[in-house]
């Protein structure tokens, strides 16, 4: 069984939803609606019911908070509701969650800071988990391609389904990401004649008929919306 994303006309671009307990990738330049789809996300998970975490060092949770009351998708309630914790890895008990006692070694700090970050998702039964952004392994354990690696191929044995944002902006550079995750979705940001124009592109989904074709997206009162098709040219 699919599970909704939340965000109004996308599910219908991945055969009905996400397929559960895989990992995705969310990339895209700042400002294209990259925290706002996480989100919608972690609002829809509460609201059926199951148990979400939202990892961030980008926002403080009233912040974020404040953010999207600006929409009224419930984004509020769903912090609200007992079924949303909220992190951020600057927060002393965040911290200790990745980086642990000593850390300087660095093989062994990333083993064991996957393993920790794996043990709190499954012993709290966390069914949905965004993690903004990619950013925290380079602040953590900065210069070490490996450590990435390592961090999306922990985040793949997880008992969640992970949404990981990535601050990546080119869509035709493949990377680790890309290959490591189950779906990539890429947000788009161009400029036309009449203005500043958002997309969204799905370029890989395993498992699942996708349409690849750049979709328009706008921001509205409900939060983000998908809408017709746009030209594939950007």
């Amino acid at each position: 069984m699919r599970l909704s994303t939340g965000v109004d006309g996308f599910d219908e671009l991945v055969d009905g939803g996400l397929l559960r307990n895989r990992l995705y990738i969310l990339s895209g330049p700042p400002g294209s609606g990259k925290t706002t789809f996480s989100s919608h996300f972690v609002t829809e998970g509460a609201r059926v019911g199951e148990k979400c975490l939202f990892l961030s060092m980008h926002e403080t949770e009233s912040e974020l908070t404040h953010d999207m009351s600006a929409y009224n998708f419930g984004f509020e309630k769903a912090a609200q509701s007992g079924k949303f914790q909220f992190r951020n890895v600057f927060d002393s008990n965040a911290k200790r969650l990745l980086k642990g006692p000593g850390g300087n070694d660095f093989s062994s700090g990333v083993k064991n800071m996957t393993n920790r970050l794996v043990g709190f998702i499954n012993s709290r039964e966390i069914d949905r988990l965004v993690i903004d952004s990619t950013m925290i392994l380079q602040y953590f354990y900065p210069d070490n391609h490996e450590a990435f690696v390592q961090f999306l191929t922990s985040l793949k044995r997880v008992d969640a389904t992970t949404l990981l944002i990535s601050e990546m902006t080119d869509p035709s550079a493949y990377s680790e990401e890309h290959y490591l995750a189950h779906g990539v979705v890429f947000m788009h940001n161009y400029l036309e004649d009449d203005g500043m124009q958002r997309g969204i592109q799905v370029l890989k989904m395993r498992g699942t008929d996708v349409d690849t074709d750049i979709q328009g997206v706008e921001f509205t009162d409900g939060g983000l919306r998908v809408g017709s098709a746009t030209t594939g040219s950007h």
